[in-house]
């Protein structure tokens, strides 16, 4: 080589280097004055856990069944956007909105776990066709969760609503009384009593048929060990071959007024009750009539179970018209073409249309989820409660509307 080359690749070496170290330092100021430029796009999510409207999805993150039958599996959903869950009232419930292969369904299940601002929980029992039954269809909602959703598909779910959740204030016991799947409001209210509560005592009844559909069956027994003011009382209707009195189940038989005067220690309590139509029918006019206080009596029936209010003196029958003296009144089913008469004891037009064999899509039945959203196509509907639901212009809840005129509805 040349010294004349030599120069030359000496000189291109030192040119090179001089253009790298000066790029370098251009990114470097380029960062520091414009951080925007190298950020990531997605804004950091919200951390305040403020509630939403509307529809927000969810991914199943997972599921696990409950139960020896496999018919009640929970399912954990994380909100997709990453942002904070809100807390909710324990013993409220989400609604969902699903898309099955035959229609479109609006269903409210109860949340059974304390709040988290990571995820929800809401545990289904799939609903069989009902027994001697079998020309009844099953419930397409359950059963669509459980055969068809898996962990990773989204679903859309409005927020946490209901009235039915635990009274905050400690300074008075609480009786929580479950039939079947009507323990999980009551598992969700538990859950945070004990976490937030551990010195209120809590007592839980829990009536089944027997040991193989005993959902949280070890859960709950260990939390008695671990926590001393809880007790619970589990009954079986029908306890299996493998049912041990003492081990799986205290008593056999219904969970009934007798049974709870017989173990409840005297005092004051707050009564949380939810299960089928017949438990709630006996029970809660059976607590009224043994002199628990309108205000301690706390309900939610699920499936077409309908209780009205509760009176001293037992009286479950629906509640009157607000504003003037219950009259009756024709009420036209123009979808179905039927028109009926509907009189004071015919309860609340969701009541009434499926007493006389009308379908009408409903969830919450306490007018919180808007499935039962009907066209008002002529007349007036006063409402036995206020909604929490944001009613549409011209359309009405039926699940706690009666007629105040005749009426037509889309239905």
């Amino acid at each position: 080589m040349t010294g004349s080359a030599l120069l030359l690749y000496i000189s291109t070496a030192i040119v090179l280097q001089i253009l790298l170290l000066g790029g370098a330092g251009f990114l470097r100021y380029r960062a520091a004055v414009r951080p925007s430029a190298v950020c990531s796009p997605v804004a950091a999510p919200n951390t305040s856990g403020a509630s939403w409207t509307g529809w927000r999805e969810f991914r199943v993150a997972r599921r696990a069944y409950e139960d020896l039958q496999r018919s009640q599996c929970s399912f954990y959903l994380e909100p997709v956007d990453g942002i904070a869950l809100p807390t909710f009232k324990p013993g409220q419930f989400l609604t969902f909105q699903l898309d099955t292969p035959s229609q479109t369904l609006t269903r409210c299940y109860s949340l059974s776990d304390r709040p988290s601002t990571e995820h929800y929980r809401v545990t289904i029992k799939r609903q069989s066709a009902p027994a001697g039954l079998p020309d009844l269809l099953p419930g397409l909602a359950s059963n669509h969760f459980h055969s068809a959703i898996q962990p990773g598909d989204i679903l859309r779910v409005r927020a946490p609503a209901g009235t039915f959740f635990v009274d905050p204030d400690p300074s008075h016991d609480i009786v929580l009384i479950a039939g079947g799947i009507g323990i999980t409001p009551l598992l969700s209210m538990l859950r945070w009593c004990l976490d937030e509560q551990p010195m209120r005592g809590i007592y839980l009844y829990y009536g089944l048929r027997g040991g193989d559909e005993h959902v949280f069956k070890h859960q709950l027994a260990q939390l008695t060990t671990t926590h001393p003011n809880f007790h619970l009382a589990v009954a079986y209707s029908q306890p299996g071959p493998d049912d041990q009195l003492g081990r799986d189940f205290q008593h056999q038989g219904h969970v009934d007024l007798d049974l709870i005067k017989k173990s409840l220690p005297h005092g004051h309590h707050q009564f949380y009750i939810c299960g089928p139509a017949p438990m709630m029918q006996s029970l809660v006019p059976a607590l009224a009539a043994w002199g628990v206080a309108p205000a301690d009596i706390h309900f939610e029936a699920f499936g077409p179970a309908s209780i009205g209010s509760v009176s001293s003196t037992a009286d479950v029958s629906p509640p009157a018209i607000q504003g003037g003296t219950a009259q009756s009144f024709e009420v036209q089913f123009s979808k179905s073409t039927r028109t009926l008469l509907w009189t004071a004891d015919s309860g609340t037009l969701l009541d009434f249309a499926e007493k006389n064999g009308i379908e009408v899509e409903s969830g919450c039945r306490a007018g919180s989820c808007g499935a039962c959203e009907t066209r008002l196509m002529s007349g007036s509907i006063r409402y036995v409660d206020k909604p929490d639901y944001d009613i549409a212009t011209g359309k009405c809840l039926l699940c706690v509307g009666m007629p105040s005129s005749n009426l037509v509805l889309a239905a």
